[in-house]
């Protein structure tokens, strides 16, 4: 029996479980681009599935004219998991395919301008120039939460009320399930009360709940512009487009800043203040150390300088 034939052969249940291994925007993203290697094949007269090692070659080659190393990257994994998923071996396996996308890497190189991080400074001048009423009250808190607890823009719209703890020490909040973390074994993560009331996580979700009155259930959710809640919850986009927006009233480039940069700001700052970077992981919920370590690196830039020793 071949592989095709044991996946054809499996039961609903199965079937759900296995498609259950990714997370939902995994799977859209992998069908966003093996879409596009198939909008490819169909200009190109060929079979996208299987796909023959010549049309694989071809379209990243021709991908590597136009795309960066992490696109050309994706989609080679994207076309690899559709090939899998159906049973088929992955071509992009072949020493040929990791010879060529060695080759684009070393060509194109790896590095990568990201967007940048915000740090304290940031936030503080984000969250005053932000407006008064309910919306300002939910994007305020969204950056301060997302701020201190390190929370990507995922966990933070899937957060429920019931998910908050309030103590004297501040908010422990459950994170039922992330990125990281697919099987939803959840942890706990403490956001204390900040120093300063007007940039204190902790007083402006209390501030949202009570203006919103919302008591149960999805924590932030979308607000029409009535300014009144809907009930449903946000879209993850959302958040980078609420940095943005607050980024930009606060006289930054919008363009430099996105969902990831209260994540990325957490750990940069925290960096630059000489926090450990087992403390940090432990918020974060980083399991390498090598990204936590990259942001170690540019926190530590100019706290830990010789050319300060220079007298210059």
């Amino acid at each position: 029996m071949n592989s095709l034939t044991v996946i054809s052969d499996l039961s609903p249940e199965a079937m759900a479980y296995i498609s259950g291994s990714k997370s939902d925007n995994t799977k859209r993203s992998y069908r966003s681009d093996f879409a596009h290697f198939t909008a490819y094949c169909l200009q190109h007269d060929a079979e996208p599935l299987p796909a023959s090692l010549k049309t694989i070659i071809d379209y990243l080659t021709d991908l590597a004219n136009i795309a960066k190393v992490s696109t050309i990257t994706r989609r080679a994994t994207a076309i690899s998991q559709a090939h899998q998923s159906k049973g088929y071996q992955s071509p992009t396996q072949s020493l040929p395919v990791r010879a060529l996308l060695s080759g684009i890497r070393k060509a194109k190189g790896t590095a990568q301008k990201g967007k940048s991080a915000l740090l304290t400074h940031d936030i503080r001048a984000m969250v005053n120039a932000l407006p008064t009423g309910l919306k300002g009250q939910r994007d305020r808190a969204i950056l301060l939460l997302g701020f201190a607890g390190a929370f990507r823009r995922s966990e933070i719209v899937s957060l429920v009320v019931e998910d908050l703890t309030f103590s004297r020490d501040g908010i422990t909040v459950l994170l039922r399930r992330s990125k990281t973390d697919q099987e939803g074994k959840s942890r706990k993560i403490g956001v204390p009360y900040g120093s300063n009331p007007d940039t204190c996580p902790v007083r402006a979700i209390q501030d949202w709940l009570e203006a919103s009155n919302v008591t149960d259930g999805i924590l932030f959710q979308s607000i029409n512009k009535g300014g009144r809640l809907l009930g449903n919850p946000l879209n993850d986009k959302e958040v980078a487009r609420i940095v943005k927006h607050a980024a930009e009233l606060a006289g930054l480039n919008p363009d430099d800043y996105a969902g990831h940069s209260l994540r990325a700001g957490h750990a940069t700052a925290s960096a630059m203040a000489g926090v450990e970077e087992r403390i940090i992981m432990k918020q974060t919920g980083h399991r390498s150390v090598n990204m936590v370590r990259k942001y170690i690196r540019d926190g530590s830039l100019f706290r830990e300088n010789s050319a300060s020793h220079l007298g210059l």
